[in-house]
């Protein structure tokens, strides 16, 4: 019991020390010579739409491609099954033919 909550705790804190960035620190100076120090931690809600929407975009890309794929391929069986289907006729035709003239 001991090493399965040693275990998650482990876990735990591997996942939210993953998760952070690091902080990155600037200093602006202002017009009127006075410093001010800003600390970025991360995305902001902005950055983290765009990441989004990117992801989004590629799974639409990704389902789209399937789609034609498999549409083609229905394509490809309806033409041939048709082809096929000609063909048989036009034998049948041409042997119905040959009896008469015989």
């Amino acid at each position: 019991m001991k090493k399965v909550t040693l275990l998650l705790a482990l876990c735990a804190f591997a996942t939210t020390s993953f998760a952070q960035t690091t902080p990155s620190t600037e200093v602006k100076v202002r017009d009127n010579g006075t410093t001010k120090v800003v600390t970025k931690t991360g995305k902001t809600n902005v950055g983290q739409a765009l990441d989004n929407t990117k992801d989004a975009a590629g799974n639409v890309a990704k389902k789209t491609g399937h789609a034609i794929k498999r549409g083609a391929k229905k394509t490809e069986h309806a033409v041939k099954h048709g082809a096929n289907k000609a063909s048989e006729k036009t034998k049948e035709g041409t042997a119905k033919m040959e009896a008469k003239t015989e």
